[in-house]
């Protein structure tokens, strides 16, 4: 395998250390991706440096000026505090003409925007919930064509912030006061969706044209009864003692017909074309008792940590995570934005 230089971008706040092994594994969770990659990256044979990105560009720019990185591995999830914002530095690197892993600016922007999704996939035959936007600063106004149950969350934040069980509401008032709490306290847009009630299955997609999706994956949420919402929380997520307590777990998807993982597949693979995304993603899906498969989000650049989904996924058709990394990292020299046509 050839070895490269490679720039590790990373938030400013989780440059991982050298040694972890007087740490907890609560402290390392908040930047096990940086620190598992950065491994990996370095056992692989590669010249790794690392630069934490806070809400200027800077060190980036002199290091890529001075270093000459052959790839830089994007593991940013925002920029200067916003989410949203992560896909301008990726464009940055596309100004300077300088090679990354990961998704493109325009499959960033695009799919970040939750309505905007929704939108451009209506025209490519992948079904998404019925919804309705509140938009941040507006009066409350009852949404019209929406039956309840249904689900609130922000339009633009990831990671299930602002989700709780809480976030499926039953009626007009319990409405009102979700949609107020995510203006209040996650100060974005509120996403008002269209309950899906079904399996929850997220599927993995690897490549620029050529494309390969993994096994699916599900959401096993245990013990939780139908009074604790089947939702994706934050603490499901992300709280481990709240999964051991409830016996949550992912893992692949049991009982799947050939035909329902074709058409994941397929309907992956279309959400990724539609949506001009490159490198990897994760597409989040909820599959009801008929069949009917619902995209629910389209995520760019899917936590990357050992043992996670994405990995776990890759792993179980015979990529180990040492064999992924090294693949984003094949698939962002071999992406060709715009100004590397200009030069071939």
């Amino acid at each position: 395998m050839k070895r490269y230089r490679i720039l590790l971008m990373v938030h400013e706040t989780l440059v991982p250390p050298a040694d972890i092994g007087d740490m907890s594994e609560s402290e390392v969770d908040e930047f096990r991706t940086e620190y598992d990659v950065l491994q990996t990256l370095r056992r692989s044979g590669h010249d790794v440096r690392v630069v934490g990105i806070g809400d200027h560009l800077t060190e980036l720019r002199e290091t890529i000026d001075e270093w000459r990185p052959q790839v830089v591995f994007n593991l940013l999830d925002e920029f200067s505090g916003i989410i949203s914002y992560d896909h301008h530095v990726v464009a940055y690197l596309e100004l300077v003409r300088q090679r990354y892993t990961g998704c493109n600016p325009r499959g960033m922007m695009l799919s970040r925007d939750k309505v905007l999704t929704k939108r451009v996939l209506a025209t490519h035959r992948v079904a998404t919930p019925a919804f309705h936007l509140f938009p941040f600063g507006r009066r409350f106004r009852e949404p019209r064509r929406l039956t309840f149950p249904l689900f609130v969350k922000s339009a633009t934040e990831d990671a299930s912030l602002g989700i709780s069980q809480a976030s499926l509401v039953e009626d007009m008032k319990s409405l009102r006061e979700r949609v107020e709490f995510i203006h209040d306290q996650v100060q974005s847009d509120a996403l008002v969706e269209q309950y899906i009630d079904g399996r929850e299955l997220y599927v993995g997609v690897l490549g620029n044209s050529r494309l390969t999706t993994l096994p699916a994956w599900e959401m096993d949420f245990g013990t939780l009864s139908q009074a604790q919402t089947r939702i994706a929380t934050r603490k499901v997520k992300w709280d481990r003692k709240y999964q051991a307590k409830h016996g949550i777990a992912t893992g692949k998807a049991q009982n799947l017909s050939d035909e329902q993982r074709e058409v994941l597949s397929r309907l992956a693979k279309r959400t990724y074309r539609a949506l001009s995304m490159s490198g990897f993603a994760r597409m989040d899906f909820r599959m009801r008792d008929d069949g009917r498969t619902f995209l629910l989000e389209a995520n760019a650049n899917p936590n990357l940590s050992k043992g996670e989904d994405l990995a776990d996924s890759a792993k179980a058709v015979g990529i180990s995570y040492t064999a992924l990394v090294n693949r984003i990292v094949q698939l962002g020299l071999a992406y060709m934005p715009e100004w590397r046509m200009f030069e071939a």
